[in-house]
């Protein structure tokens, strides 16, 4: 049986592992909770980092000190989950956690120099690499997860093949590169002919853009569809104030709404 929990005013971490644990009992935990495994709430760790990220985008204090609360949660039911089989718990995590920060922070904890942020970051690197006994770059970049969203994915790809040199040696050659790259993708769409690869060889490209821009691409597209957004919604007033059907507009009709939204 569980150790009993204390329901009271004020809890601290140890309080937190064990109503994790009070959840998962197998007789007298919650229905939900105790059935769940690592696949089952796969998702819900994903939607609660992205609840996070919201949080800290609204700059709202509040909200993220609940929301990482509920990121906090995933970790302890994924954690208490493999206890149940021996595998690991939640102090084997910190453990891992605490012994990989010492090793990958030689400059505080070892005789290694880093004065700056990157030189700290490149130390990082070289030392996951030999952590992980990577020896090619290829070996680094198939270790990168699956699950990784396309445009975060496509950045830390071109990083590690930049690692070892493999790169565009400025901005402009890739903006040639992407401009090249359009051209060819008119020419396939002349022809008639399937763009899929085209298209993903465009996004990746202009990854690259970013990437030597120094932008994050996924950032860049998220404020991009938020200010789309913006000028579609009073693209949209205005169409309907003035009883306009821009299923029945040219698209000179249509950039002229939409140029109006941008100057506003």
């Amino acid at each position: 049986m569980t150790q009993a929990f204390e329901v009271k005013d004020r809890y601290d971490l140890n309080d937190f592992v064990l109503l994790v644990k009070k959840l998962r009992d197998k007789d007298e935990g919650c229905p939900w909770d105790k059935v769940q495994t690592h696949a089952s709430i796969r998702q819900n760790f994903i939607e609660e980092v992205y609840e996070a990220v919201e949080a800290i985008d609204k700059e709202d204090d509040l909200l993220l000190k609940e929301e990482l609360g509920d990121v906090l949660l995933q970790v302890a039911l994924h954690a208490e989950i493999s206890s149940e089989t021996g595998s690991f718990d939640l102090l084997d995590v910190a453990n891992t956690l605490c012994k990989k920060l010492v090793l990958r922070h030689p400059h505080i904890f070892a005789d290694v120099a880093a004065d700056s942020s990157i030189e700290v970051l490149a130390n990082w690197e070289d030392i996951k690499r030999v952590e992980k006994q990577q020896q090619t770059a290829t070996q680094a970049i198939e270790d990168l997860p699956n699950a990784l969203p396309p445009l975060m994915k496509s950045q830390k790809v071109q990083k590690r093949a930049a690692y070892v040199g493999f790169d565009y040696r400025s901005i402009d050659r890739v903006i040639c590169d992407l401009e090249h790259k359009m051209e060819r993708l008119k020419t396939e769409i002349e022809q008639g002919e399937d763009i899929t690869e085209e298209i993903g060889d465009i996004l990746f490209t202009a990854v690259a853009v970013a990437r030597l821009g120094e932008v994050d691409a996924s950032l860049a597209a998220e404020r991009a569809c938020e200010r789309y957004i913006e000028r579609f919604t009073r693209v949209e007033a205005v169409a309907i104030e003035q009883s306009i059907d821009m299923k029945q507009c040219d698209d000179e009709q249509l950039a002229e709404l939409w140029n109006n939204a941008k100057r506003h």
